[in-house]
């Protein structure tokens, strides 16, 4: 208990500089892949990317801001106070206004999607991310009647998508410019890559270990958060991909499509909460059990696409009536 006693007051302008850290060893070397230069190219894919755009700012946000209201301060008021259900409430906002930016390269893997148009939704998703993150949560956390330090919200969204997006941008532009250009680049994403699976593994230690007294002190909160999460997740992909099968987009086009919307950045949502409202926080706690909650919901949805590829393929090559 004192290691992470110690590590809750490791913080700097209300931003906790372990879990800073530990993010930033998560996404950089994601950041060095994004390559920008690849927008050009974006309007081969438009309809999969006016997919991904719309359900990851038009309809997951408010979704999810909608089913956390309805569950946690409507039909879980009986076992939830309305301080800790607000609370509760501003972790699932954060969480489902910040669309995955490093996870979905791995989901994109899993189920054969295309590489380049992975890499070119992220790109788009983060430079809509580096100018929509902080109004549209401020404008949701309004909503629900949440105080909003725009400060610490600003401060955060600087600190955990500007800045590794600008200094992934240099090395990558570093890289290009010598001998070895794209290949480069690929070795130095590879030579990093396990820092991705290190920090991911410690953020996780380390954001349960500052947890867990809320974690095992009350395990029913954390269970009444899991269901609109889970159900936040299947509805999201449910749309998308069905949207995507009304389209006729091709399986390595719809699967990633859908599953970058489904994905959260959770990094930022919970440095976010712990910035906003602070560690021991029931926002903290929300965009924590969404952590718990991802990874195996994630890998049914990745069964789902791949189980369904031979016929959304099927249609996709088939010319509307």
């Amino acid at each position: 208990p004192w290691a992470f006693s110690w590590l809750r007051d490791f913080e700097v302008g209300n931003v906790n500089l372990a879990i800073a850290i530990l993010v930033w060893l998560m996404i950089f070397p994601t950041m060095v892949k994004v390559d920008f230069s690849r927008l050009g190219s974006a309007g081969g894919w438009r309809k999969g990317l006016a997919l991904t755009l719309a359900t990851n700012w038009l309809v997951k946000p408010f979704s999810m801001a909608a089913l956390g209201t309805w569950f946690l301060s409507g039909l879980f008021a009986p076992w939830i106070g309305p301080e800790e259900a607000k609370g509760y409430i501003a972790g699932l906002i954060l969480l489902g206004a910040a669309p995955c930016t490093g996870m979905v390269f791995v989901w994109s893997r899993l189920t054969g999607g295309d590489a380049a148009f992975t890499v070119v939704q992220v790109s788009i998703n983060d430079l809509v991310l580096l100018v929509a993150f902080a109004p549209l949560v401020g404008f949701l956390l309004g909503v629900a009647e949440v105080s909003i330090p725009w400060t610490t919200l600003v401060l955060a969204t600087a600190v955990f998508v500007v800045l590794p997006l600008a200094s992934g941008y240099l090395v990558r532009r570093r890289l290009l410019r010598s001998r070895g250009g794209e290949e480069a680049v690929h070795r130095f994403a590879d030579r990093f890559a396990p820092l991705t699976s290190y920090g991911l593994l410690l953020l996780v230690v380390v954001l349960f270990g500052l947890q867990a007294e809320s974690v095992l002190g009350d395990p029913l909160a954390v269970g009444l958060i899991a269901i609109p999460i889970t159900l936040q997740a299947y509805l999201i992909f449910g749309v998308a991909y069905g949207w995507a099968w009304a389209w006729r987009l091709p399986s390595a086009i719809a699967a990633p499509a859908a599953l970058i919307g489904t994905s959260n950045f959770f990094e930022l949502a919970v440095a976010v909460a712990i910035g906003l409202f602070g560690i021991e926080s029931p926002a903290a706690l929300a965009t924590v059990v969404g952590v718990l909650v991802e990874v195996p919901v994630m890998l049914t949805l990745v069964e789902v696409a791949n189980a369904t590829r031979g016929r959304m393929d099927a249609r996709a090559a088939t010319p509307p009536a």
